[in-house]
């Protein structure tokens, strides 16, 4: 299947400042594809190369099979931008039933149900609305044409948790009907918990593009067992993955990395009265990365 997204040696300079730099990487039909990294990084040169908006130094770039100056392929886009302004004394909902016009055709009851999911009061003059609900505008007007590949630039900001909630059903019902999505981030659990992959962006430089199955698989995470009596340390020593261990009568507390299979299995051999495991740390590996590989690239520019 053709990639949703393709670019290879993508580049952007502001001048001398590196905006992007060789970025190559493919978004498959389909996914959702979280894009990861602080403020600055590069994650929203990356959305406006996609979008045309502006344009290359170097590389090459194709959306929906094709090059983004293609004026036909931004009728099968979404876009919410992470600076979204609205502004007027055109209701908001006037305002959404006009995109829908220029869209092709959007029914107003589609417009109506998003609103109602998203708790968003439609007949507020734009200029009025504060900031969540001028996110939860700008929401709708990205879903409410169902794109083949929505682009999302910061999408939860300004939302109440609730309201992200529902926002992340959304997403999984867009990948659920094959549709493909790219949410940028810099905050990690929203991405987490809906994306099938990840990429981490910083300095203008993509530092890894990862599975977020195979993650939680390598997260580090804390176990803790309760037996019904003392048990020998050295039944726990150099296990595979362990870490950190601490015996303390007849509890056992140690830190993994991946899979916890030989840990369960040595802790078998007793009697566990309790146990505790610790959601998986993947914000410690998302740190690595920004401290280690991120570093790396800015001494050795590869």
């Amino acid at each position: 299947m053709t990639a949703v997204v393709e670019t290879e040696g993508l580049t952007k300079f502001y001048g001398r400042r590196r905006g992007l730099e060789d970025l190559n990487l493919v978004i498959r039909p389909g996914e959702v594809f979280g894009y990861l990294g602080p403020n600055g990084a590069g994650k929203t040169t990356t959305i406006r190369l996609l979008l045309d908006v502006i344009r290359p130094t170097a590389g090459r770039v194709t959306v929906l099979g094709v090059d983004p100056r293609d004026a036909r392929v931004r009728g099968r886009i979404g876009y919410l931008p992470g600076e979204l302004t609205l502004e007027g004394r055109e209701r908001a909902r006037d305002y959404l039933t006009f995109l829908g016009g220029m869209r092709g055709g959007v029914p107003r009851e589609r417009i109506t149900r998003l609103a109602e999911r998203l708790e968003a009061d439609l007949s507020v003059p734009m200029g009025k609305l504060s900031k969540g609900n001028k996110q939860k505008v700008g929401l709708i007007q990205a879903f409410m044409h169902e794109p083949e590949f929505l682009i999302l630039d910061e999408p939860t900001s300004g939302l109440d948790p609730l309201v992200q909630q529902e926002f992340l059903a959304m997403v999984r019902e867009v990948r659920a009907s094959g549709r493909t999505v790219l949410m940028s981030s810099h905050v990690l659990a929203e991405a987490e918990n809906v994306s099938d992959r990840v990429g981490i962006v910083r300095a203008g430089r993509l530092v890894a593009v990862e599975d977020v199955a195979a993650l939680r698989e390598r997260a580090v995470r804390t176990v803790e067992f309760h037996f019904d009596a003392p048990v020998p340390r050295e039944a726990f020593e150099n296990l595979p993955g362990v870490r950190d261990l601490r015996v303390e009568g007849t509890s056992v507390r140690v830190t993994i990395d991946g899979r916890p299979d030989a840990l369960v299995k040595a802790a078998a051999r007793f009697t566990v009265v309790h146990m505790v495991s610790a959601d998986p740390d993947l914000e410690e590996i998302f740190l690595t990365y920004y401290s280690e590989e991120g570093e790396r690239h800015a001494r050795t520019g590869v």
